[in-house]
């Protein structure tokens, strides 16, 4: 089931999410602003961008089911809500989250836990911040998985979250991170450019166009080794899903402890000769411009005390940086 629009010649040269506020009102904004995000919104049959402008003439469909959320739950008061995360740095526009491995960033099936969304939205209000019914509310701007830790940067206004989407999507932001890959690594350092299957290409894409395959691109520099692992930094000029631990399992390195991509039987070593219980996947450094001033800005975020002590137990000799 999809909901389809046409776009008539009034409508022309509307942005996307304006022409979609319109039409789906009963939507909260950061909900629309996740469905063109997660590609749940196609212009023409392609990926929609939300500060595109439309033409007359152009098909917009919202996958049903996805336009309007799921009843949400009965939302605690904000001084019930714990918080996990660490705060990296905070202005009028921008929150800058450390967030710890296992807290997912969105609500999702199977979720009935906290997520960074609750956090953070509990966080600013107890801080003073408040969102009048039916305006914008604080969101993360970009995806992190749920057992990576790491920077995020979360939106506080709406302002902040057109122009984050618009650099995420333009991939004007430097992402760097940290991951300990099974086995050794010959080079000092590479380029993995190896196209990769689009990860939520429907079933009725594939047999009209066959496998979508994106271009994907990650780079990666050896900080350290061990004798059955390497510790390496990497960086991506694109940000397919997944995509790092993708590459690293497609070259044969897959992440230590990635339970999905990775190598189970050596996990099941590193668990117990490491003590590692999760993945070692960390969001080290995330540079990008400010959405409303245009400054420059950095943001760093430590390896995490039981990644630190894996490398250890690893017998891999590593010293943080104290700017990582």
């Amino acid at each position: 089931m999809k909901t389809e629009y046409r776009v008539t010649g009034d409508a022309a040269g509307q942005r996307l999410d304006k022409f979609l506020r319109k039409r789906l009102a009963e939507v909260p904004l950061s909900h629309l602003y996740k469905l063109v995000r997660t590609k749940k919104v196609r212009v023409n049959g392609t990926r929609a961008a939300i500060a595109q402008l439309l033409n007359e003439g152009d098909v917009v469909v919202v996958h049903a089911g996805q336009a309007r959320p799921d009843a949400p739950p009965v939302e605690r008061p904000a001084s019930q809500v714990r918080q996990d995360f660490a705060v990296l740095y905070e202005d009028a526009h921008l929150l800058v989250c450390d967030k710890p491995a296992g807290l997912p960033i969105h609500p999702g099936t199977g979720i009935t836990s906290d997520t960074l969304v609750d956090q953070a939205r509990a966080y600013l209000e107890r801080q003073g911040l408040e969102v009048a019914e039916g305006e914008f509310k604080p969101s993360p701007a970009h995806r992190l998985d749920r057992e990576t830790s790491g920077v995020v940067v979360v939106a506080k206004t709406r302002q902040a979250m057109v122009r984050l989407t618009e650099i995420f999507a333009a991939g004007e932001a430097k992402k760097t991170y940290l991951a300990l890959a099974k086995g050794r690594f010959q080079k000092e350092r590479g380029t993995i450019d190896v196209r990769l299957p689009e990860h939520q290409q429907t079933f009725a894409s594939k047999k009209v166009r066959g496998v979508n395959l994106q271009e994907a691109v990650t780079h990666f520099a050896k900080l350290a080794g061990g004798n059955e692992a390497t510790l390496l930094e990497l960086s991506i000029e694109t940000g397919r899903t997944h995509q790092i631990r993708r590459h690293l399992a497609a070259v044969g390195h897959p992440v230590v402890g990635d339970s999905r991509y990775g190598d189970f039987v050596f996990n099941r070593r590193a668990r117990a000769s490491m003590g590692l219980r999760r993945m070692f996947l960390h969001s080290s450094r995330l540079a990008l411009q400010h959405p409303i001033t245009g400054k420059r800005l950095a943001f760093s975020a430590p390896l995490p005390d039981e990644l630190t002590d894996a490398l250890g137990r690893a017998g891999i000799a590593w010293q943080v940086p104290s700017t990582v």
